[in-house]
């Protein structure tokens, strides 16, 4: 027999695939309203069965326009996908500026897919702090893809290395700062390379650029050499759609890779202790900065800061001993 749905708890109504509680549970999240940890918890064993593509790259490099691309191709072989964007952090609202992302609308009917916008909030390397419990979220709900959407600027780039099982590097002719980009330790962290709007001038000169840094490398780890895919004029869908095709066949090919060498088992160990020492930050750090926030003192603290009577590292040790007896 099956449980009425009034009967059903969130985490269950959530694992059967409500979007509208999945969606109200990841804004709780942000929030860090502490039931939201509490629904996290009883999903988590249903966690582990999705695959997460990480997609980079500096802003107006089209991210956007493939992972929507990409949301059809999953969805014509049969999966269903989850998207997290991380966008920037409006200064007056708190929220994401870009919202639930207008380009991606034509999914919005498809209930194997679910798009979801991420304030950054402040949070280090650009990615929101419920980034992590987000993806548990969708994974639990079922969605065996899910895109992890960042803003490309900061340190967002190596941060998402530690969510996602494959990094796709987008990058655009033009815009002035492919090289800057790939000086920032980006050759580390990405698994592919793709070039969009690669009929544009300047698409060869940065695909050289790109294999010439690639064979500077003396060995790729798991032995997989990172590619470098184009994706050309999207004003002719059927092309278009078959450059698309090559590159979700290359993500596949990478994911078989870490499963047939000891990879995929060293990502995993790296994301579960990444994710670890966060949860501890928030339940050590939260409540401090909630009391002092509340009894006033925080302003005070940062006041005394600010006129240099103190030191930060000096208060922070005097409230250690204070609060972790």
């Amino acid at each position: 027999m099956h449980k009425d749905q009034t009967d059903m708890s969130t985490a269950e109504r959530i694992r059967g695939g409500d979007i509208r509680l999945a969606s109200r549970l990841i804004r709780n999240l942000e929030d860090k309203n502490p039931r939201a940890r509490e629904v996290v918890k009883e999903l988590f064993p249903w966690t582990g069965r999705a695959r997460v593509l990480g997609l980079t790259g500096a802003p107006g490099a089209g991210k956007s326009t493939i992972t929507d691309h990409l949301i059809s191709s999953y969805r014509a072989t049969g999966h269903t996908v989850g998207v997290l964007a991380v966008d920037p952090t409006s200064p007056f609202s708190g929220g994401a500026i870009l919202g639930d992302r207008v380009r991606m609308q034509k999914h919005a009917e498809d209930k194997g897919v679910f798009i979801r916008s991420l304030a950054t909030r402040g949070a280090l390397g650009g990615l929101a702090a419920a980034v992590d419990d987000a993806v548990h979220v969708l994974d639990a709900m079922g969605m065996d893809r899910i895109i992890l959407e960042t803003v490309g600027t900061g340190q967002s780039e190596v941060d998402v290395m530690n969510n996602a099982h494959t990094v796709l590097l987008a990058l655009t002719p033009g815009l002035g700062d492919e090289v800057q980009t790939l000086k920032a330790g980006i050759m580390e962290i990405a698994d592919l390379f793709l070039i969009n709007k690669a009929d544009q001038k300047g698409a060869s000169k940065l695909y050289q650029e790109l294999m010439r840094m690639l064979n500077m490398v003396s060995e790729h780890h798991s032995g997989w050499r990172p590619p470098v895919l184009m994706l050309r004029d999207i004003a002719h869908p059927e092309d278009f759609a078959q450059q698309v095709e090559e590159l979700r066949a290359k993500i596949d090919e990478h994911y078989q890779v870490l499963v047939d060498t000891e990879v995929l088992a060293q990502r995993e160990y790296r994301k579960a202790r990444l994710q670890f020492l966060n949860s501890l930050r928030t339940s050590l750090l939260d409540p401090v900065v909630h009391e002092l926030e509340e009894s006033g003192e925080l302003k005070d603290i940062v006041q005394r800061i600010a006129d240099k009577r103190s030191d930060p590292h000096t208060l922070a040790d005097e409230l250690r001993s204070r609060f972790l007896r």
